[in-house]
């Protein structure tokens, strides 16, 4: 694990333990790997739940509650289905708070319309849902990691966005 992960899931750590906020994941192109990170620091058990790798779409179907009609209209691949990823996983495993990530990491997968990198991350706290489209190849490796570490990064700026404007 990078220091920046580190550093991102001790911030991370240190937020949910103040709020009493819990948090879940729903792992696509990621598969794990903010889990993982986030779980990394000691006391994560007190706010992390669990997460759910939904690799498939029926995956995402049926333990998320991705709509059907989402996937075949905007594809696994779209703003529309990680912010119903990210929704799913906060019902499912009952928390406040909850990443998502769905893309194609590579080597191969991509299309023209959506090329190896592509890759959409949803961050949710209660009713607020923030998105970001990363649309970078550096290999299926170095997509993953950049994947991770842009979604912590979000669920971090969501909290400093909030204390912004208190």
């Amino acid at each position: 694990m990078s220091l920046t992960g580190k550093f991102l899931s001790k911030e991370i750590n240190t937020i949910f333990w103040r709020e009493n906020l819990t948090l879940s994941t729903a792992e696509s192109c990621t598969a794990g790997e903010i889990s993982s990170i986030i779980t990394s620091v000691p006391g994560s058990s007190h706010f992390f739940k669990g997460g759910i790798v939904a690799y498939a779409n029926e995956v995402k179907e049926n333990l998320l509650g991705v709509n059907p009609e989402t996937l075949e209209k905007y594809g696994a691949v779209s703003e529309e289905t990680v912010k119903e990823m990210v929704k799913g996983a906060m019902k499912s495993l009952k928390t406040d708070c909850a990443i998502a990530t769905s893309g194609i990491a590579g080597p191969s997968g991509g299309t023209s319309e959506k090329p190896v990198g592509t890759i959409w991350i949803a961050v949710a706290c209660k009713d607020k849902i923030n998105t970001l489209k990363i649309e970078e190849d550096h290999g299926r490796a170095k997509n993953v990691a950049n994947a991770t570490q842009t979604a912590l990064q979000l669920l971090l700026k969501m909290f400093q966005s909030e204390e912004n404007e208190q």
